[in-house]
């Protein structure tokens, strides 16, 4: 979900000149946490994993995809939709949802998925237009193995699901606070040394760092861990996963390395038999 980052375009370009990072302006606000970064000798980049290294070389199709604003990247939902297929009975938890894009994508190949993400209550009271809750949910339709929960990750207590999960991804609150409060219960709810977490905005490009995210998602899991760190080649994501890689650093600006075949079918969705919330 890119709630929070609609909110952030609109303050970038209202504040005014700020600095250059990675090649373009970052606000005054992810000059801090470089600095921050900096200042408690962390990287401010994590070493990247090949993309194929995950996804290989099977053809992986996305059924749903809308092209639209606040949509993962196409290879972001691929990496997703590859790691789930690494388990059997894969049980996956989503934090952050709004229009259930990857969460559908998500939920073919996954035995259970669960969503924790804001209701059209919550958006309201948070100040995001009727717009926005207008699609919250809008691919999700009769999809049996989604269970949503629609709360702020920010309060609900996970107890409360009373599960461990193969796969969490977190893109809800972009915040540095609310990634690291996502972060923090997330790690809680790995269900063995197997289970793997993936942020989205880790970047906001492939190779442009979001030095906020980044800090949180350090702060949030015990230090011992901060080694199996890596951002994912050609995505906008970090994982968390014990299993070894060969990874390096990514300057920006690097030569192409690889190309991927997309393939384009589009389906309209007539007024009368749009997808129902």
């Amino acid at each position: 979900m890119k709630l929070s980052n609609i909110k952030r375009k609109t303050k970038y370009f209202l504040a005014g000149p700020g600095a250059f990072i990675n090649g373009g302006i970052a606000s005054s606000r992810e000059v801090y946490f470089q600095k921050r970064l900096l200042r408690m000798n962390r990287s401010i980049r994590l070493p990247s994993i090949d993309i194929q290294t995950l996804i290989g070389n099977e053809n992986t199709i996305l059924n749903t995809y809308s092209f639209l604003p606040g949509t993962s990247m196409i290879t972001d939902i691929l990496l997703l939709k590859s790691l789930a297929k690494r388990f059997t009975n894969c049980a996956y938890l989503e934090i952050g949802s709004w229009r259930g894009e990857s969460l559908v994508n998500i939920a073919e190949v996954a035995a259970e998925c669960y969503s924790v993400s804001l209701s059209d209550a919550d958006m309201k009271s948070l100040g995001y237009p009727d717009s926005v809750s207008q699609v919250n949910d809008f691919f999700i339709k009769n999809t049996q193995n989604i269970t949503l929960i629609k709360q702020n990750s920010q309060t609900f207590d996970f107890k409360t699901l009373n599960k461990k999960f193969d796969l969490i991804f977190i893109d809800g609150d972009h915040t540095y606070k609310g990634v690291l409060t996502d972060t923090i219960n997330a790690f809680k709810l790995l269900k063995d040394k197997n289970s793997i977490i993936v942020w989205h905005d880790y970047g906001f490009t492939p190779e442009d760092v979001n030095f906020s995210v980044l800090s949180a998602i350090f702060d949030g899991l015990p230090p011992p861990e901060h080694n199996n760190l890596y951002h994912v080649s050609n995505t906008l994501s970090a994982i968390f996963c014990r299993e070894k890689f060969d990874a390096r650093i990514i300057s920006p600006n690097e030569k192409p390395d690889k190309i991927f075949t997309v393939g384009l079918k589009v389906n309209s969705i007539k007024p009368e038999n749009k997808l129902q919330r």
